[in-house]
């Protein structure tokens, strides 16, 4: 076994290699660019080498650069983690070259993957089940429109050397294929160099199914089972689970084999997934589970298999890189449970999923679950890189248990003033679709704004706020039980408005001895608000039955509009308070007398105060 190891890449992967890195009793150097020059991963590595500015094409991405600083430290492998380099077949000769070991599969193994349609020739020549469509070289678009119209409609047109969910087209008639042919065509030459397209036929009800292989250098292939990503957004995993719902033996058999057919095609050394797409109009049946691609890494979902297999992947990793053989059997792997993964990114659902960046001033993921994130609270989400900043995984017995304790737990993630989907995902997972399994890569999209739109906030939650809002300074026994009030019932009406521009009229807790704000942030159901006093008192505030008008929070009184024994009538303005910025009139409970009066403009007065009293005339 090599003793350092460098990590190729940031963020949560790195910070999960380091884990188990150490583990193993190896020492582990990171890289990292201008904008991550304080990261976590950055802190937790043994060593760390600065490679360059934030962009990734000139830092991450720059293969000299790591190898530079492989040399630099004295680290005898690399560990590309996923993205960026991690299937990049040049890099990866390029670090067998330079004498040091490639933590990942051969570079000839990446590339036979690596372009779609010969992939899937290979596949076609190992047994292994692929799509009804047109892999040829001919690219002429009339032949590519005569294959379409072979294949039926809808069919799907993807970059061969495509990726990420870019470089796709569905296409739904005859009459939008040439448009929707030169639109793939663009995107595929912008984003990997290559125009070259492949067709499929379009699955109406599609299921996304992936198994989890491993192979060493001594030509042994397993599978880890399977994992079910259906759960996407533009083509991008939200929530992913193992094993697959619906999932029954002699399909998962069929399946799994396939796999490995699949990686025994290439040669296959260390974690690789194979992706299946999977006709789920009739549940899920081996004969409409077909091949789509390869991916020649780790993938991000892949502590869900880790949660049921017992298998530490990134240890499999090491291992099978320093030249030892698998450390299990098939027969010796089993699945126990049901494990479920959240991604947590940086984006507004209610705002289509913008991205979102900054500091943040809070960071408390729960406690409860498995988290995998390479951030902490004070750190900065930045523009140039992914924007997951976590992933919350949930182990079961069962797949109601684990997604009832996920979905539970999201509803404490607390991230402020970066927004995050973490709300989102909570609705989710308690639509009754999911909860049942009935799942296609469609469903979020079918569901729009059910599951992006902000909650309103419970009646408890606003009372609680406007107590804190109002509240005064202090540190006695009752500054946090906002709302409390010993044999008496709350006084007055506190008007709340949010970020969101929504304003809710509350009863008025008054909280003695709390420290006052002048905002506050709540998080209802993990929907971030930021909460403003609007107005509070109003015609309510301070009309006790006893006559009493009372100071509703901490303020200055700004104008006295009667004086001692003066009749009033109910409603009149006695004075005017001002607090929060806002100015709060107070009235008369009932016709009356000004029976004291206690306080004149310019006044400071703390809340409960008793500014006057009015009594009732005697008939």
């Amino acid at each position: 076994m090599f003793s350092k190891l460098l990590i190729a890449n940031r963020g949560e992967i790195a910070c999960r290699v380091i884990r188990t890195a150490r583990a193993m009793g190896i020492a582990t150097v990171a890289v990292y660019s201008d904008a991550d020059a304080r990261a976590l991963h950055v802190r937790e590595a043994d060593e760390a080498v600065h490679i360059g500015p934030s962009p990734a094409r000139e830092s991450y991405l720059v293969g000299e650069k790591i190898l530079a600083a492989a040399r630099q430290t004295g680290a005898e492998a690399i560990h590309p983690g996923y993205g960026f380099l991690s299937e990049n077949a040049d890099f990866a000769q390029a670090v067998l070259d330079a004498g040091l070991i490639w933590v990942g599969p051969k570079p000839a193994s990446i590339r036979a993957m690596g372009l779609k349609d010969a992939a899937k020739q290979k596949m076609l020549a190992a047994g292994v089940p692929v799509t009804p469509g047109y892999m040829g070289e001919d690219q002429n678009p009339a032949r590519l429109q005569k294959e379409s119209d072979a294949i039926g409609y809808p069919v799907l047109i993807k970059a061969v050397a495509g990726g990420g969910g870019k470089g796709m087209r569905r296409v739904d008639a005859k009459a939008q294929f040439l448009e929707m042919l030169e639109s793939c065509q663009r995107e595929a030459a912008s984003s990997f160099g290559d125009e070259r397209v492949l067709i499929e036929k379009y699955i109406l009800s599609p299921r996304h199914i992936e198994v989890q292989v491993f192979g060493d250098a001594h030509g042994n292939v397993v599978h880890l089972f399977e994992r079910d990503c259906s759960l996407q957004r533009r083509h991008q995993k939200v929530i992913e689970e193992a094993p697959a719902p619906g999932m029954d033996p002699s399909t998962r058999e069929q399946i799994c084999a396939a796999a490995v057919r699949a990686a025994q095609a290439v040669d296959y050394e260390g974690a690789g997934t194979i992706e299946f797409i999977a006709d789920a109009s009739e549940g899920l049946r081996a004969d409409r589970i077909w091949f789509m691609e390869m991916n020649t890494r780790l993938q991000v979902e892949h502590p869900v298999t880790e949660e049921i297999t017992g298998v530490d992947l990134v240890e499999w990793q090491l291992r099978v890189a320093a030249g030892e053989p698998l450390p299990l059997r098939q027969d010796q792997l089993s699945i126990d449970g049901w494990a479920v993964e959240a991604r947590l990114y940086a984006e507004d659902p209610a705002k289509g999923f913008l991205p979102s960046v900054g500091l943040l001033e809070e960071f408390s993921l729960p406690d409860m679950l498995r988290i995998e994130t390479g951030i902490d609270a004070g750190a900065e989400v930045s523009p140039f890189y992914d924007p997951m900043i976590a992933k919350l995984i949930a182990k079961g017995p069962t797949r109601e248990a684990a997604l009832t304790h996920l979905a539970s737990e999201l509803k404490l993630v607390a991230v402020w003033p970066v927004r995050t989907n973490a709300g989102f995902l909570w609705q989710l997972l308690s639509d009754e679709a999911v909860t049942k399994g009935q799942l296609d890569t469609g469903l979020i999209d079918r569901l729009g704004e059910a599951v992006t739109a902000p909650l309103p906030p419970r009646p408890e939650h606003l009372e609680q706020l406007a107590g804190l809002l109002a509240a005064t300074p202090g540190s006695g026994p009752w500054s946090r039980l906002t709302g409390f009030r010993a044999n008496a019932a709350p006084r007055g009406v506190a008007e709340l408005e949010d970020d969101l521009g929504e304003r809710y009229a509350v009863p008025l807790m008054v909280v003695p001895d709390a420290e006052p704000v002048e905002d506050t942030v709540a998080f209802v159901d993990a929907f971030p608000r930021r909460f403003q006093l609007f107005r509070a008192g109003g015609d309510a505030a301070g009309a006790a039955s006893d006559g009493a008008i009372l100071a509703p929070m901490p303020g200055k009184v700004i104008a006295v509009d009667v004086g001692r024994g003066q009749v009033v009538e109910k409603g009149q303005r006695l004075l005017v308070l001002e607090a929060m910025k806002m100015e709060h009139a107070l009235t008369a409970p009932f016709d009356g007398v000004v029976a004291e009066l206690n306080v004149e403009a310019g006044s400071q007065v703390q809340v409960e105060a008793l500014l006057a009293r009015v009594t009732k005339v005697e008939e």
